[in-house]
């Protein structure tokens, strides 16, 4: 099994590339070693502050968050960073050549039940026409990142990477300290007969994506002519490996739950990376009316609905928000 520096070598990816993402995943390393511990090193449960989404803090959360942006700034490369849990973006090397953008730990809710959490990368080019302090340099679609990847910490803590050239799957070793490669191409199934979607939202979503899940439903008697399982982490780094490992749809739709923020996903730190990572593992990835990867951000913080996963039954769902009074199957 084969490290992580020589595949990338390989691949031609830019040294200081390969470095940053090495520092990237000793610090996911040590958020992994944090989780594993749990109760005995005290850093469950939640604080008493809300982040920039207004979401309650868990300790792991702030934890994982000093952990990434403490060794991501000392890298000399980056020239500021955004995170889920800081309000603004924060500056590093003013040469820096990278931008980084991440999700410390993914469905944190899940700490306290010992179940599927992660964290979630993406890195773009800076700009070196612009300030390190300038938030402006984030907003950039996409495609065009150069790498974007996720550490699920669960029986086992595993990688998901892509710089552009497929999305490649490692397990981490704990012996040796390292993310060995397990899997060299990540292949999303064209055809899925499995989805993921939190159902106690369904009286709040848009027509399309109702009447897309009732046809689901319906199994083989239906429109769609087989029947469907379903599956719910409640962590997105928990669904979207998933997908990856055996095909599948996840969805977060647009909902009017609370008005004020029908989207629930974040574009730059979420819908991004994992948009790519399933990409270049062959499936597909929208909101329901666009390519995810197309979007140009106004915000750091954007939210986002988000429909990925096997291209068949992704383009199937979109067929719907097209023309939801008359769904078009996808061939």
């Amino acid at each position: 099994m084969r490290r992580i520096s020589p595949v990338l070598q390989q691949d031609g990816v830019d040294p200081d590339l390969i470095s940053l993402l090495k520092t990237i995943l000793a610090a996911c390393r040590e958020i992994a070693f944090r989780v594993s511990q749990g109760e005995l090193a005290g850093v469950l449960g939640s604080t008493l502050s809300e982040n920039v989404q207004g979401e309650t803090q868990k300790k792991l959360d702030v934890i994982a968050n000093e952990l990434l942006k403490e060794v991501i700034l000392e890298t000399g490369v980056v020239k500021a960073i955004s995170s889920e849990e800081e309000d603004d973006i924060v500056p590093g090397n003013p040469h820096g050549r990278y931008l980084v953008t991440f999700d410390p730990l993914d469905g944190s809710s899940n700490t306290d039940i010992n179940s599927l959490i992660g964290t979630i990368f993406s890195i773009l080019p800076a700009d070196p026409h612009k300030d390190a302090s300038d938030a402006s340099q984030f907003l950039q679609p996409g495609s065009a990142q150069v790498a974007a990847g996720y550490v699920l910490y669960g029986p086992s803590t595993m990688l998901a990477l892509t710089t552009g050239k497929g999305t490649r799957l490692y397990t981490l070793d704990k012996t040796y300290g390292g993310f060995l490669l397990t899997a060299e191409q990540a292949t999303i199934p064209k055809y899925t007969a499995e989805f993921a979607i939190n159902m106690s939202n369904q009286r709040f979503w848009e027509a399309p994506m109702k009447n897309y899940i009732a046809d689901l439903l319906k199994g083989k008697e239906g429109i769609r002519g087989k029947n469907y399982n379903m599956r719910w982490i409640a962590a997105m780094v928990g669904d979207v490996h998933r997908v990856l490992c055996r095909g599948g749809i996840f969805a977060y739709p647009r909902d009017l739950k609370d008005p004020s923020k029908p989207d629930k996903l974040r574009l730059m730190y979420e819908a991004n990376p994992m948009s790519f990572l399933v990409e270049q593992a062959g499936g597909a990835s929208s909101t329901g009316y666009q390519r995810i990867m197309e979007i140009i951000p106004t915000d750091i913080h954007q939210r986002v609905a988000v429909i990925l996963g096997s291209k068949h039954e992704v383009e199937t769902c979109v067929n719907y928000h097209r023309n939801s009074t008359a769904p078009v199957i996808s061939d």
